[in-house]
């Protein structure tokens, strides 16, 4: 942890708040000495950092930012004070909810429990879709946060009978030494411990995740590098390193490709995208095509026509992926899971609600046949 508490008031004013900007870590602080001791909470020293003569290099992700002393990374929360970069993102989530692990959404993942779900400010992807861009795209410093350390976190999911820890509406990656302390403890629990993240990350750090981590759904946000950079500022290849890694390591995956009208609904893309899925062992992995609705810098766009989804569910199928669903379309019957072998309906849900689970230890009640997930 940051240890300002070496230093006097005055020098830590002058230096500890003025280098890391964290005056106003949250609008629920002052500037007092009261606000000091939070701000000592809050912070600790990140992983994966190296110094060069520009800066301390950030390795956590492709990004890999070098941050001069007093400022911050692309990802708005990791910050250079005195050549060290530290994380001002931990034990301060700025959302926090109860929510069914269908809306995450994992569909072959513990169908009908609960997720603790917790997301603190910033991202290192910086999307134009984005639909909780009034956190993603900020600091800490700006959102009104919650002291939620991870001792308290891992309290709390228990007293609210969560079977897992979601760390999901920004980009766990950005607070990745929160995930990974709050994911420690609660393996100790039993809690599972679940990502939602778009998967920009450098592979060590990932290979380290992996070690307390159960499930991950990942957002394949494109198949084209170039969309990828334009779309997202973001690359395809690290993500796709990511899902072989998660797949390797052994962590459920589920993968979203969120359909956006003139930027990622070419079908021929589509077609390329599940094929390079199945070629590199992921038939098995849910794919989920996302309807897009117009937000952010993207408002000027419209909704995905349904017709489209359903041609890319169509071409997933024919490819060899085995479970394929479609999400943001209220009434629409694709969100059952099936059995691949005699095409019974084995999992039945209406919108984010579990109706009925009618497999049996995993397997297909009619025909036996294995359907892939964590199902207890």
């Amino acid at each position: 942890m940051m240890n300002f508490q070496d230093m006097n008031k005055r020098e830590f004013l002058k230096q500890g708040l003025a280098a890391t900007g964290a005056i106003a870590c949250s609008p629920l602080m002052s500037f007092s000495e009261k606000s000091n001791e939070k701000l000592w909470k809050w912070s600790k020293e990140g992983l994966y950092w190296s110094t060069t003569p520009r800066g301390a290099k950030c390795l956590i992700c492709p990004n890999e930012c070098v941050i001069k002393v007093g400022e911050s990374g692309l990802c708005h929360n990791r910050v250079n004070y005195q050549d060290k970069i530290y994380s001002i993102a931990y034990g301060n989530p700025c959302a926090v909810n109860i929510d069914p692990i269908e809306k995450k959404p994992f569909n072959h993942f513990l169908p009908g429990s609960k997720a603790f779900s917790i997301g603190t400010a910033g991202c290192n992807l910086a999307c134009m879709n984005c639909q909780n861009w009034t956190i993603s795209q900020v600091s800490p410093k700006e959102t009104r946060n919650q002291d939620l350390m991870p001792d308290k976190l891992v309290e709390q999911t228990l007293a609210a009978n969560c079977q897992s820890i979601a760390y999901t509406y920004s980009e766990p990656i950005s607070f990745y030494e929160y995930t990974l302390d709050s994911a420690k403890l609660a393996r100790q629990e039993g809690i599972k411990n679940v990502l939602v993240t778009a998967g920009f990350i450098n592979d060590e750090p990932l290979r380290n995740w992996c070690k307390t981590i159960d499930a991950a759904r990942v957002d394949l946000k494109s198949f084209s590098n170039d969309i990828y950079l334009k779309l997202s500022a973001g690359a395809l290849q690290p993500v796709l390193n990511t899902l072989k890694t998660f797949a390797e390591l052994g962590v459920w995956l589920e993968i979203i490709n969120l359909v956006v009208p003139s930027w990622t609904d070419n079908l021929d893309m589509i077609k390329r995208m599940c094929y390079w899925l199945v070629e590199n062992g992921l038939a098995n992995a849910p794919l989920h095509f996302d309807r897009f609705h117009p937000d952010y810098k993207l408002t000027q766009l419209s909704a995905t026509p349904i017709g489209i989804l359903t041609q890319a569910r169509e071409i997933a199928l024919a490819s060899g992926i085995k479970f394929v669903y479609i999400g943001n379309v209220p009434g629409l019957d694709a969100q059952n899971t099936n059995c691949p072998k005699c095409h019974g309906m084995v999992v039945e849900r209406k919108g984010f609600t579990l109706i009925q689970n009618r497999l049996v230890k995993g397997a297909c009640p009619k025909c036996g046949e294995k359907i892939p997930g964590v199902w207890e």
